[in-house]
Order: structure tokens, then C-alpha cells, then sequence
């Protein structure tokens, strides 16, 4: 009720504006325990999540409401992207309201205060309870990306408990070759390597706009590398029909009209890896029905971001409930039951 009154407030901002005072509000906001282990609970990568529904990352990117947000309900936050060096991102306006769509496109181009920044945050909520995934990128100006992603690791593999290496932002020129076969293969093989024997799991976020040949290279990496996870997907540079004045900007289009898109995906990956690899489904998740068809596609875990411009953040909760009276409804006893079951 309270969003419902603040939203039209909310809405005359601009975007960046608006989302900042929405985390500078949940910082000031009383920290409410993190999600309990219940009926949606569900084990993926040797983690325990107390329900699928993630933040997904982009919300928090400086690691500053991780805890917050677990509060709102969330079964797990994910923070970032995180790079080496902090970086203010690409010039403003860079992030647009998409009302007539519900939807957002988005170009900030890995804008963050940097690793220093964020892990002195991390350490003093270490000892917290809750799943918090570390989402690393790479500075736009590195020489040398690997390496990058190398730095990351080892600084913020202590503290994870999972390391998402993002390689699918549409934002940071040149990024998204990191996905071909042989990038790809050699960026993992040096990521695994800095996190060690005993360090976290990790996950890989790609990118929805892939060809069949593209799934298929990095399916067989995954598996070789026994990866967490693979996080499917992230904001599209395709452009559905869309009503918004808004349409024509650059960057990376989330919401409501990526939800077919990355429902597919996920169908993709599903199909590629056969079920050998859990998978994160993201992308137009804006309901309890929507997160319960991208499980039934084949998703263990499920993030949203999008959706929480609209739905306030109330919506977590909302999901959850429905969640667990479709599960009962299709007779499932667990989500893990439910996995890959349409």
C-alpha cells in the first residue's frame, strides 16, 4: 500500500534517481530477518536456498542492502557487477522507464565504487545468515579482462556464497566475445583456478541472444568445468514490438516483454545440458506464475529485478505465497520435484 502511494512519486524521478533513493531507503529501513527454510527450500551447488526467488544482480550493485533485501523475502540477494577498479559507467541518461511495457532498458556500463568499496561491506555482514552471490565484471578500459576476472575472484571468494562471473552485459563493449568457446574456456580454467580447492561455487550469466552453436559450446564447458550454475539470462539487445516512447534507446532491454525470449533460452539449456547442471532462470519473472513456469522449464532457482520497479517491494512475498500454493496445486511436494516437469 505504502509503494501504491509512493510510486506516482517515484515515477516523476528519473530512473537512476529514483532507484537510488529506493536503496538509500533500505538502508535506513530496520533489518528484518532473512528468509527461513520452508516448503520451497531447494539445494543447488551445495547450498541450501531457504525458497528459488533470488535479487537478481543489478539492484545492489555496491553491496549495500544485501541483508535488506533478504528481508523483503528473497531466498537469496546476488550484489554487483562488481570490477577492479570503480568506474562511473557510460553518460547519463542511461537508464529508462519503459511504463507502457513494463520494462527497463539500461546502459550504465558496469557503474560501481569498485572492489576495495564493496568488500569492506561484505566483510563486516559476513557473519550474517543468508545466500549472497557476488556478481564480477571487468573495467571497460582493462587490458587485459582475464585478469580481471582473476582479481575478483580471490578478492571476493572469501566472502561469496557463490561467485557469478558476468560475461553477458550488453553494455561494456566487447564483452559479450568472452562468451565464444575458446575465450570462454580459457576465462573459466583462470577463474576456477584463483577460487581454489575450498572457494565457492560458480555460476556463469549469459547472455539470451545466443545461436544454437553458441548453447551448445558453452553447455560442454559448464559441465567440464562442473560449474554451479548457469545464470539464463541476461537484458537482450533484440527489440519486440514495444510501445514506449523509450523504445529506440541503446542498451539492454529487461521485463516483461524479455519473458518469452528467456523462457526459450532456458528451454535451450535445459535441453543442451540435459539436466546435468542446475540453471538460474531470469528475465520478465514478474509473477508467481511466471516463476513457476520458468521452474517447470527447467529453472532450480529463479531472480527477478525488472518486475520490482512496478511491483514494489511487496512482490517477493506476493511470488512466494503463489509459489507455494501452485506447487501444492500441480501435486509437488518440493520445487526440486517441480524442476524441468512441463
Amino acid at each position: 500500500m505504502l509503494f501504491d502511494l509512493a510510486r506516482p512519486a517515484l515515477f516523476a524521478l528519473d530512473p537512476e534517481r529514483a532507484h537510488r533513493l529506493t536503496v538509500r531507503a533500505l538502508t535506513l529501513a530496520p533489518r528484518m530477518r532473512p528468509a527461513q527454510t520452508g516448503p520451497l527450500a531447494i539445494d543447488v551447488a551445495g547450498l541450501t536456498f531457504p525458497n528459488p526467488l533470488g535479487m537478481a544482480a543489478g539492484f545492489d550493485k555496491d553491496a549495500e542492502v544485501p541483508d535488506q533485501l533478504l528481508g523483503l523475502g528473497f531466498g537469496f540477494a546476488e550484489v554487483g557487477s562488481i570490477t577492479p577498479r570503480p568506474q562511473a559507467g557510460n553518460p547519463k541518461p542511461r537508464l529508462f522507464r519503459l511504463v507502457e511495457d513494463r520494462a527497463v532498458i539500461n546502459r550504465m556500463g558496469f557503474n560501481n565504487a569498485g572492489a576495495e568499496v564493496a568488500r569492506d561491506r561484505l566483510q563486516r555482514r559476513s557473519r550474517r545468515p543468508g545466500i549472497v552471490g557476488i556478481n564480477v565484471g571487468a573495467n571497460k578500459d582493462s587490458e587485459d579482462r582475464i585478469a580481471d576476472y582473476v582479481t575478483m575472484t580471490r578478492i571476493m571468494a572469501p566472502l561469496a556464497s557463490y561467485l557469478a562471473v558476468n560475461i553477458s552485459s550488453p553494455n561494456t563493449p566487447g564483452l559479450r566475445a568472452l562468451q565464444d568457446e575458446s575465450a570462454l574456456a580459457g576465462l573459466l580454467d583462470a577463474v576456477i583456478e584463483a577460487r581454489g580447492p575450498s572457494g565457492p561455487p560458480v555460476f556463469l550469466k549469459v547472455a539470451p541472444d545466443l545461436e544454437p552453436a553458441d548453447i551448445d559450446a558453452i553447455t560442454r564447458i559448464a559441465i567440464e568445468r562442473q560449474l554451479g550454475a548457469l545464470i539464463v539470462s541476461n537484458t537482450t539487445i533484440s527489440r519486440p514490438q514495444l510501445a514506449s516512447p523509450h523504445a529506440g534507446e541503446a542498451g539492454g532491454l529487461s521485463g516483461a516483454p524479455l519473458r518469452d525470449l528467456a523462457q526459450q533460452r532456458l528451454r535451450d539449456f535445459r535441453t543442451a545440458t540435459g539436466g546435468s547442471i542446475p540453471l538460474v532462470g531470469v528475465g520478465g519473472i514478474a509473477s508467481a506464475e511466471d516463476a513457476w513456469a520458468r521452474i517447470r522449464a527447467g529453472a532450480s532457482l529463479v531472480q527477478l529485478y525488472s518486475a520490482m520497479v512496478f511491483g514494489g517491494p511487496g512482490l517477493p512475498r506476493r511470488i512466494l505465497r503463489g509459489l507455494e500454493e501452485l506447487m501444492r496445486l500441480d501435486g509437488f511436494a518440493s520445487i526440486a520435484e517441480a524442476v524441468g516437469s512441463e
